[in-house]
């Protein structure tokens, strides 16, 4: 499940979702997601920043 929308695949991550460590926490990012925050993600801000 995309940790920001909640957008789910059935069959685990695809390969086109990122994934984010944060606190110790695996999280993940739908593509979507992912493509309109990618400057936060390549600056390493943790997602509640976003």
């Amino acid at each position: 499940m995309c940790a920001r929308c909640g957008a789910t695949s059935p069959e685990g991550a695809p390969p086109t979702w990122t994934c984010s460590v944060e606190n110790g926490t695996r999280q993940y990012f739908c593509d979507a997601c992912a493509r309109a925050n990618i400057r936060a993600i390549e600056g390493r801000l943790d997602s509640s920043w976003w």
